[in-house]
């Protein structure tokens, strides 16, 4: 490993190649990072050292070759396994490692596995990201960040290959905090997106016509320019899984209880996507909540 603090020649372990990790694992690649990658399905591995990267048999064994090792894992059961579990990063911690944690699991969730890993001398940052499968690929990710701030300045270099929006929130579990916030407000834009389309389909105006209409107005948002278009053409395939949001909404609500926070539009978003995850559709974009509304109005479903 090497004794440098910055720069491409640290040796970067990433666990956790779905969707959005593969990619931003290459982009690390393509920057000139030397990676050390482990996932459970082997595809992906071969995929990583395909592209360049070379493979371990556990995430110990990835944590004992990095100086600084990612995780980008789907919930916190699987962070807490990777981290702290059996052949997980704490059995392969050394001086000078560095944990940083991408996926989604809560501020609560994140300070536990923290505490665990910080006494065993590993310092961690919680950096959770928006931008789906396309802003990872493309490298345009908003990354939230929670830390102690000379570390995650001294690591920023990473992030900035990973992401277009790099912001340090605050201390430890400040990132998750803002990433369950920013969910909170993304579901609600697709579903009151999807309550428009319903709408209007039924008032006799097609989608298309009235995704045109709303350009520019008031209701600009992210969801109208990133996702209207898939859902006019009835292409609902993950750029964030149904299920992610799903798993991303029980998380707000039970964060809810423990900081005593009101969020009645986000129980309504909640239950939306529990009847998505039901109906068997999880594995299709967030944008899909659109049938579980189309249902509701008595219209044959998009998919």
């Amino acid at each position: 490993m090497s004794d440098t603090e910055s720069g491409t020649d640290r040796t970067v372990g990433f666990v956790g190649l779905g969707i959005m990790g593969l990619p931003s694992a290459k982009n690390l690649m393509d920057a000139g990072y030397h990676l050390v990658v482990n996932d459970v399905v082997e595809e992906r591995v071969e995929e990583a050292v395909d592209h360049g990267a070379e493979s371990r048999a556990t995430p110990a064994a990835v944590a004992e070759a990095s100086d600084v090792l990612i995780t980008f894992l789907p919930e916190g059961t699987h962070v807490r396994e990777v981290a702290l579990g059996e052949d997980g990063v704490i059995e392969g911690a050394h001086d000078g490692l560095v944990y940083v944690d991408m996926s989604t699991i809560g501020p609560d969730a994140i300070r536990e596995v923290a505490a665990e890993l910080e006494a065993a001398g590993v310092p961690t940052i919680d950096a959770p990201v928006s931008g789906g499968e396309p802003g990872a690929v493309a490298g345009t990710m908003s990354i939230m960040i929670g830390g102690d701030e000379a570390l995650v300045e001294a690591h920023r270099d990473l992030f900035e290959v990973m992401g277009g929006s790099v912001t340090h929130v605050g201390e430890s579990g400040a990132g998750q905090t803002a990433k369950v916030c920013n969910n909170i407000v993304v579901a609600s834009e697709a579903i009151a997106l999807s309550e428009a389309m319903v709408f209007a389909e039924q008032a006799g105006v097609d989608r298309a016509s009235l995704v045109e209409a709303m350009r520019g107005g008031a209701a600009q948002t992210w969801a109208l320019d990133h996702r209207a278009p898939d859902m006019v053409a009835g292409d609902l395939e993950p750029g964030f899984f149904g299920s992610y949001m799903y798993k991303d909404l029980r998380i707000a609500m039970g964060d809810a209880e423990t900081y005593g926070a009101a969020l009645p539009s986000t129980a309504v978003a909640h239950e939306l996507y529990k009847s998505l995850e039901q109906q068997g559709k999880g594995d299709l974009d967030f944008a899909a909540v659109i049938t579980v509304l189309e249902g509701l109005s008595g219209m044959e479903p998009t998919a």
